[in-house]
C-alpha cells in the first residue's frame, strides 16, 4: 500500500471589496465625503452638497463651517468632467452668500474658476463659473484678480452663449469690471465687445437689457469707443428704443448713455437729422417720471454745448420748458435743469427768455434749498444769467438774490462760494444794486475766500472785490476787515487768472492814499516789482497795478523811479527818502520819524498844512524865505538863542524817544508863506516862460541865491541841513527851513511850488545829489498850414543862473544835469 501523501493547504487568491452602500443623513458625513478618491461619490456628494445648499443661507454658512469650501475649490480642477461641473455648482451656489464670498477671496480661487470659462467646458460649467465671479466681482480686489487672469476676453465671448443665464452673468462681471477702471472699458472695447452687446439690447430677457445700457453708460464715455459704438448703429438703436413705449422701463438708462454719445459733433449731427430733440423735450415734459426727465435734461445740456444747437433749441422754446422743470419737487430733475439753464444762457437771446418767463425768481428760490449739489447749480446758473446782461442782474436783485447770495459766500462747498462771488460781481456794475450788496456785508464775507486754496474761488472772489471796491467806503472796510493781506498774499500765486484779478483789485483800492500806503506797508511793492521783472509771470495788469500804487504814493514812486511826471501833483506829507534799489521797501514818514539821528542824508518833507505856530521852533525861525544872508539865517535858530534856554531844549530832545516824537513837528509856515508868496507874484505874469522863470528865482532865493559852478564847493549846505536835523533832533526835514539848498532841494521845492499854482513840470533824480525840473513851452507862431507847433522840453536853471531855461538835450542842460 502506497504512502498516504498529505495534501498542503492552498493560498487564498485576492478577492475584490464588495461593494458598501453608503447612506449619509448629515451635511458633515456628506462633507467628509468631498476629501474621497472615488468619483462616483465624489459625483453623488457634490449632487447632495448642491441640493442641500440650494436651501437656503443658513445651510450654506453651515457647510462654510463644516470645512466643505477647500476641497470643492480642488474639485473644480478635477480630470474627471461631471465631478468638475458639480462642484463648479455647489461653488456657485454657496458663493451667493456674504461669508462665503469673504473666504473665497483669501483661497485665490478666481484663476481656477476663470480657467473655467473656456469653449471646451459645457453651459453648465460656465453658467455656475460665471455666477460665482459674478458674486465675487463686485469686491475691488476681486476685479483686479479677474482682469489679472486675463477673464475678460472669455466673458465677451460668452456674451454670444446660448443660455441666458450664462449671458446674464457675464454681463453682470463686465459691468462690475467697467465701474470706475478705465482700463477695463478700454478694454471691453478693444475686445471687441460693443458688438455683442448691442446684439443684446434685443434680448428678450429685461434685466440683460438693463444691464448692457448701464455698461455702455460706462464704456462710451471714451472717444473711441463712442466713435465704434457709432459705426455698429449703436445710436439708432437707442433712438428705436426711446420711440419705442414697450420699453418705457429702459428709457432712463438709455438717456444715459445718449447724453454721453452727444459729447461727439457726429452724434450731435444725427440727432438733429433724426428728430432726436423733439423726443427729448417730449421726455422732458413726461409727468411722474423723474428719472427720465432728469436724464432726458441731462441729454439738453450735452446738445446745448454748441452754439448751432442752442439757437436751434432756443427755437423750439426749450426756455420755457425748462423754466416748468424748476419748479418740480424733486432735486434730481431741478438739479440737471439748472446745469441745462447755465448752459443754455451762453445765447444771448435764451438769458432774455428766461427773464421774460419768469425763470430768474425761480432759480433764486432754489438758493435756499437744502441740497449743496442743487444750490451749486443753482448759482452757476445764476453767473451764466448775469453774464453781460444788465437787464438779468436787475432781475436777481429784485427777487432778493444777492442777499441769498452773500449769504453763500461762508458756504463749505468751494464751488456754490466761487459761482456767488462771481454772480455778485456780474450784478455789481450798477451803482443801486452794489450799494445793496454791500449794505449785507459784502466785503467782510469776501475776507475769508480770499484765503482759500481753490483756484476757482480766488478767481471769482478776487473779480467781485474789484467791481465792488471803486468807492472810499467799501476799501476802508476791506482793510478794517483785514482784507489787504490775503489780497496782497495773491500775488504769491503762478496762476495767470488768480494774479490778474489780484492786480486789478490793487488797482482800484490804490485809488485810496491810506489803503496805498497800507499795501505798501504789507510788501506789495516789492511783489510786483518781482512779477514785473519776470518774463513769464508779468502782464499789463501787473504794470498797471503797480503803476497804480505808485501814483497814489508819489513819495514811494519817486524813491524807486526818481521820475515826477507833470501829472503827479505833489501834496502834503510827500517826501524825498533818497533813492531806493529794485525790492527794497520804503518805510513811511511815520517810520522814518521815529528812527534816531544818524549820519545819513536827511529825508526832506513837504507839509504844507496851515498850522498856528510850528513845533519848538521861534517865530524867528520863520522869517521871510527870500532871506538871502545865510549867517543871519544862521543866527535866527534857537542855536544862537542864551544858553539856559538852549540847555532846557537839549534835555527836552534828549528825554524825548524818537518813537514818541509828534509830527506836528513837521508843519511848515515857510512853505506855506512860500506858495502865498508865488500865487500873488507869479500868477498875475502873462506870460508862461516868465511865470518859470520867476519861480525858479523864488526857490534859488529861498534857498541861497545863485552859486556859480566854479564856487559849489564853497557853499556850505551840508552844515547847514546837519544843523537842522540837530535841531529837530530827527533825519526828516521840512523843506521850508532849508535856507542852503543845492539841486535835488530846489528842484524839490520848485515841483513842490509849481504844483501849488497850477503851472506843470516834472520832477527827476539825478546821480550825486543832483536834481532838475522840466517844462514844456512852445516856440515860435503856428506854422503856415495851420498846425500849432510841438512844445518843447526846457531844464529849468535853480542854481548858477535862476531863471534861466537850458534847452533839453543842448551841452548847458547836460552840465546842469551831471557833474
Amino acid at each position: 500500500m502506497g504512502k498516504k501523501v498529505k495534501k498542503e493547504n492552498e493560498t487564498p487568491g485576492k478577492e475584490t471589496f464588495e461593494p458598501v452602500l453608503v447612506e449619509g443623513r448629515t451635511p458633515e458625513t456628506v462633507v467628509l465625503l468631498l476629501n474621497s478618491t472615488e468619483e462616483d461619490i465624489l459625483v453623488k456628494a457634490c449632487e447632495a452638497i448642491h441640493t442641500f445648499a440650494e436651501k437656503g443661507d443658513e445651510n450654506k454658512v453651515s457647510l462654510l463651517g463644516l470645512g466643505a469650501l477647500e476641497p470643492l475649490c480642488k474639485l473644480i480642477s478635477h480630470n474627471n468632467k461631471l465631478i468638475r461641473r458639480n462642484a463648479l455648482m455647489v461653488l456657485g451656489i454657496m458663493a451667493t452668500n456674504g461669508d462665503v464670498q469673504d473666504v473665497l477671496k483669501k483661497m485665490d480661487t478666481i484663476p481656477s474658476i476663470v480657467d473655467k470659462l473656456s469653449p471646451e467646458e459645457d453651459v453648465v460649467v460656465h453658467e455656475f463659473a460665471t455666477l460665482c465671479l459674478a458674486s465675487l466681482s463686485v469686491d475691488f480686489i476681486c476685479k483686479v484678480q479677474i482682469s489679472d487672469n486675463k477673464g475678460l476676453p472669455p466673458l465677451i465671448q460668452l456674451l454670444s452663449s446660448p443660455d441666458p443665464d450664462v449671458k446674464k452673468n457675464s454681463l453682470e462681471i463686465i459691468f462690475n469690471l467697467v465701474q470706475k477702471d478705465y482700463q477695463s472699458r478700454l478694454s471691453v472695447h478693444e475686445l471687441g465687445g460693443i458688438p455683442p452687446l448691442l446684439e443684446l439690447l434685443m434680448s428678450d430677457f429685461p434685466v440683460i437689457q438693463h444691464l448692457v445700457l448701464k455698461i455702455l453708460h460706462n464704456v462710451t464715455t471714451d472717444e473711441e469707443s463712442r466713435m465704434t459704438f457709432r459705426e455698429q448703429q449703436g445710436f439708432e438703436k437707442l433712438m428705436a428704443i426711446l420711440s419705442n413705449m414697450e420699453f418705457n422701463d429702459l428709457h432712463a438708462e438709455a438717456l444715459q448713455v445718449v447724453s454721453n454719445c452727444l459729447s461727439d459733433s457726429e452724434t450731435l449731427h444725427l440727432i438733429q437729422e433724426d428728430g432726436g430733440l423733439t423726443r427729448l423735450m417730449e421726455f422732458i415734459l413726461t409727468p411722474d417720471t423723474p428719472d427720465i426727465q432728469s436724464n432726458a435734461v441731462i441729454c439738453i445740456t450735452r446738445v446745448a454745448q454748441n452754439s448751432e444747437n442752442r439757437k436751434l433749441l432756443h427755437k423750439q422754446n426749450i426756455e420755457k420748458v425748462l423754466v416748468e422743470l424748476l419748479s418740480v419737487p424733486d432735486v434730481n430733475v431741478t438739479t440737471p435743469t439748472c446745469q441745462a439753464v447755465s448752459t443754455m444762457s451762453n445765447h444771448p437771446a435764451s438769458k432774455d427768455s428766461f427773464r421774460d418767463l419768469d425763470g430768474i425768481p425761480a432759480v433764486v428760490q432754489l438758493l435756499n434749498n437744502e441740497s449743496l449739489i442743487l444750490r451749486e447749480a443753482a448759482t452757476s446758473a445764476l453767473v451764466s444769467l448775469t453774464d453781460s446782461n444788465q437787464l438779468n442782474a436787475f432781475a436777481v436783485y429784485e427777487a432778493g438774490g444777492h442777499e441769498v447770495l452773500v449769504q453763500q459766500l461762508c458756504g463749505s462747498c468751494p464751488r456754490t462760494v466761487a459761482n456767488s462771488a462771481a454772480t455778485l460781481g456780474n450784478m455789481a456794475g450798477q451803482e443801486v444794486i452794489r450799494c445793496s450788496i454791500l449794505s449785507h456785508g459784502a466785503i467782510q464775507a469776501l475776507v475769508e475766500p480770499l484765503k482759500s486754496t481753490n483756484t476757482q474761488v480766488l478767481v471769482s472772489t478776487a473779480h467781485c472785490l474789484a467791481e465792488l471796491t471803486c468807492d472810499t467806503e467799501s476799501r476802508a472796510q476791506l482793510q478794517s476787515a483785514g482784507g489787504l493781506q490775503p489780497l496782497i498774499n495773491l500775488l504769491h500765486s503762478y496762476h495767470k487768472e488768480v494774479l490778474h484779478n489780484a492786480c486789478m483789485v490793487i488797482n482800484v483800492c490804490a485809488s485810496d492814499k491810506s489803503t496805498a500806503v497800507e499795501m505798501c506797508k504789507l510788501g506789495a511793492l516789492e511783489m510786483l516789482q518781482d512779477i514785473n521783472q519776470s518774463v513769464n509771470r508779468r502782464s499789463s495788469f501787473s504794470e498797471l497795478a503797480m503803476n497804480s500804487l505808485l501814483n497814489s504814493n508819489l513819495s514811494v514812486k519817486y524813491s524807486l523811479t526818481g521820475h515826477l511826471a507833470f501829472t503827479d501833483n505833489i501834496s502834503n506829507d510827500f517826501y524825498d527818502a533818497g533813492k531806493a534799489c529794485a525790492g527794497q521797501r520804503i518805510l513811511t514818514l511815520e517810520e522814518l520819524s521815529k528812527q534816531p539821528v544818524n549820519q545819513y542824508r536827511p529825508v526832506i518833507v513837504v507839509n504844507t498844512t496851515k498850522a498856528e505856530e510850528t513845533a519848538n521852533v521861534p517865530e524867528e525861525s520863520q522869517s521871510n524865505p527870500s532871506e538871502t544872508d545865510t549867517t543871519k539865517a544862521d543866527r535866527r535858530t534857537p542855536m544862537r538863542k542864551k544858553k539856559k534856554e538852549d540847555d532846557r531844549q537839549k534835555e527836552e530832545a534828549e528825554a524825548e524817544s524818537p518813537a514818541e516824537k509828534p509830527l506836528k513837528m513837521m508843519d511848515d509856515i515857510s512853505l506855506q508863506l512860500l506858495a502865498k508868496q508865488a500865487k500873488e507874484s507869479i500868477l498875475p505874469l502873462n506870460d508862461e516862460r516868465e511865470q518859470y522863470s520867476a519861480l525858479a528865482r523864488l526857490v534859488s532865493t529861498a534857498m541861497g541865491g545863485a552859486v556859480e559852478m566854479e564856487r559849489l564847493h564853497e557853499f556850505a549846505w551840508v552844515l547847514h541841513i546837519s544843523k537842522l536835523k540837530y535841531m529837530f533832533q530827527s533825519n526828516v526835514v521840512p523843506i521850508g527851513f532849508i535856507r542852503k539848498g543845492i539841486y535835488c532841494h530846489r528842484a524839490l521845492l520848485f515841483k513842490c511850488l509849481a504844483d501849488c499854482i497850477g503851472l506843470s513840470c516834472t520832477l527827476v533824480r539825478g546821480e550825486y545829489n543832483r536834481a532838475w525840473n522840466e517844462v514844456l513851452l512852445f516856440d515860435g507862431t503856428p506854422s503856415s498850414n495851420g498846425r500849432s507847433p510841438q512844445p518843447c522840453r526846457y531844464i529849468v536853471d535853480l542854481m548858477h543862473q535862476p531863471g534861466n531855461l537850458l534847452k533839453a538835450n543842448s551841452p548847458a542842460a547836460e552840465q546842469y544835469q551831471t557833474i
